[in-house]
């Protein structure tokens, strides 16, 4: 008999410009211009392929303020970006977030079905409903969706693109020039979904893609965005502060996605992290302290107002009880607000400590090589994660991760020294979904007897 393989951690490059912080843009190695330059990302797209990262990932949000972080305020639109990624490598996933609330379903699927056809199989979608208010008036509309009803909508936009990458079955293009037979019709098939948010007739002018169809992300970390993610997703990027924290999360995801008679080894939860590397310890740990005290009390005021859409808190006294923000409605990061109100209420916080805490990327893996492997064993072997995604914006940063970090986790047998396969869903362990019009014909048994 052979030996059971051993779990593999997976690995995700955000791919963040210029920062999403109010810091590392000023970096003299960081390019002040590296959001909006396809060069920046198209080098550290091949830096993460060399160390046989699973991915990269591109972030958006559809709506910015004046105050909004260097990153969010002049950056590349995701699909297009990741479409110059896909011609610019060959074997790294490719995934890119876009939101169920303010598209429509055909526009979706043709892109991220285009991007599995353009990278041969290495397309992702991060499925968000966009928590901003603010984007509702960048779409035409008076009014943001009620955050239910952007997660009931997002439930049926996901099945509906679904439905439309299974246009075709697999075998409905015979390209017979000798007769005269491009298209076999009878296995062309219009969806006519007609929903409680969406009417699509279809069908969708593409065929399946190298994956059947890309890989589903998803990243809301309210109950109902759990409940979504647990129901949709292939991985999702989990928001989580500490070890006990990822912890929770990730049980409660695959409890919900078991419950949902989804096996729950097929959802990869794979946190955000960003961390700093140096020979010791202590050298580590000064540098993350330099790094947030460059970051005044007023910048990180508007980081934690986002998650309440954008409220700014720089009205309130600092050094008084958090402000009573009762009459918020909360409908924008739900999740997010709702955590940062808990740890509010627990920790019994003012303004400023609040904004200490939460105004700003708090989940570092801080220490030498040896230290920062420790922890993502820690944290992956003790069942709290699938992986992790680095956030990839200092350049002394991810060539450490890169160059001393990711050797002693191969060294362990905790993370690939090549890639096996070619396509995200091969990385990822994922199988390729059957087509639902094929699937129908294996059941029913008129077919079965026709043949």
């Amino acid at each position: 008999m052979g030996s059971i393989r051993q779990r593999q951690l997976k690995l995700g490059a955000i791919l963040a410009g210029v920062g999403t912080d109010f810091s590392q843009w000023r970096d003299p190695e960081l390019p002040s211009n590296a959001s909006i330059d396809i060069d920046w990302y198209i080098q550290n797209a091949r830096l993460a392929e060399e160390a046989r990262f699973d991915l990269v990932f591109i972030v958006d949000s559809p709506f910015i303020t004046p105050d909004t972080a260097p990153h969010f305020l002049n950056r590349l639109e995701p699909l297009t970006l990741l479409s110059a990624l896909a011609v610019s490598t060959s074997r790294i996933g490719l995934v890119g977030t876009l939101t169920t609330t303010y598209w429509e379903p055909y526009n979706v699927a043709r892109l991220f079905g285009s991007l599995d056809h353009i990278s041969k199989g290495r397309a992702g979608w991060n499925v968000v409903t966009t928590g901003l208010e603010g984007a509702s008036r960048n779409y035409g509309k008076d009014k943001h969706l009620d955050h239910a009803l952007r997660y009931q909508r997002a439930e049926e936009f996901v099945d509906v693109v679904k439905g439309l990458w299974d246009s075709y079955e697999d075998d409905a293009f015979p390209y017979d020039k000798e007769n005269d037979v491009f298209l076999d019709k009878s296995k062309q098939h219009a969806l006519n979904h007609k929903g409680e948010f969406l009417s699509v007739a279809g069908p969708l002018a593409l065929s399946r893609s190298p994956q059947g169809y890309p890989v589903i992300f998803q990243a809301g970390d309210s109950n109902a965005g759990r409940q979504l993610g647990a129901q949709i997703a292939d991985g999702t990027f989990a928001a989580v502060e500490d070890f006990e924290s990822a912890l929770e999360y990730y049980k409660d995801i695959k409890a919900r996605a078991k419950a949902l008679d989804r096996d729950p080894d097929a959802i990869h939860v794979l946190p955000g992290i960003a961390p700093i590397i140096a020979e010791t310890d202590e050298k580590a740990r000064e540098i993350a302290i330099e790094r947030e005290g460059s970051l005044d009390i007023e910048k990180k005021l508007v980081a934690l107002g986002r998650a309440f859409n954008y409220h700014d808190f720089r009205q309130y006294p600092l050094d008084e009880p958090f402000p009573d923000i009762s009459n918020l409605t909360l409908n924008s990061y739900k999740g997010h607000a709702e955590r940062i109100l808990r740890g509010v209420a627990s920790g019994n916080l003012t303004l400023r400590q609040a904004a200490e805490r939460y105004g700003g990327w708090r989940l570092s893996f801080v220490g030498s090589p040896e230290t920062v492997a420790n922890e993502i064993e820690r944290w992956f072997v003790g069942g709290a994660v699938d992986g992790f995604n680095i956030r990839v914006t200092n350049p002394r940063d991810f060539r450490a991760f890169r160059e001393h970090v990711i050797p002693i986790l191969q060294k362990r047998g905790l993370f690939r020294t090549e890639y096996e396969g070619t396509t995200l869903r091969d990385h990822l362990g994922l199988p390729v979904p059957g087509n639902r019009w094929t699937a129908g014909k294996r059941e029913d048994p008129s077919h079965a007897a026709a043949a």
